[in-house]
């Protein structure tokens, strides 16, 4: 794994996460991550504190075949709890979830779905990207 990637330690989850702290959930991994808000360090994956750059700090695999520059869809995933407390979606995410594969309500692209506040957060990575990784995508690519 690389220095990058932050502290791994247990989460418990019978608590609400301590005051100015983010609690992210990353289905269907099932895996979950805690930090305080703003603390992560930034290396160009999607926006600083997006879910993709949660993701890449935990070693979480969420796809970025673009490098996290909302040109491709490949971040693409489901916001289940915590969307009034991320970034509005701006029109060039918009226009490029237009062509994502699965698309609901609550879609966003993981590079540009910025955490404004804490609070507690569940995003789902859609099937149709799962199964892309069970199919011999690498855990981490090239720039991750």
């Amino acid at each position: 794994m690389s220095d990058r990637v932050a502290d791994l330690r247990e989460v418990d989850l019978s608590k609400p996460p301590a005051e100015g702290m983010v609690r992210v959930t990353f289905l269907p991994e099932g895996r979950t991550v805690e930090f305080a808000f703003n603390s992560l360090p930034y290396e160009g994956h999607g926006q600083p504190m997006s879910f993709l750059d949660v993701a890449v700090n935990y070693g979480i695999f969420l796809d970025h075949a673009c490098g996290g520059v909302c040109a491709c869809t490949t971040c693409h995933l489901h916001v289940k709890q915590g969307a009034e407390g991320t970034s509005e979606a701006e029109d060039l995410e918009l226009d490029r979830l237009e062509t994502a594969a699965g698309i609901e309500l609550n879609s966003r692209l993981g590079c540009q779905a910025v955490i404004e506040r804490p609070g507690t957060y569940v995003v789902e990575i859609p099937k149709w990207n799962r199964n892309y990784v069970q199919e011999g995508k690498p855990a981490h690519g090239p720039g991750s």
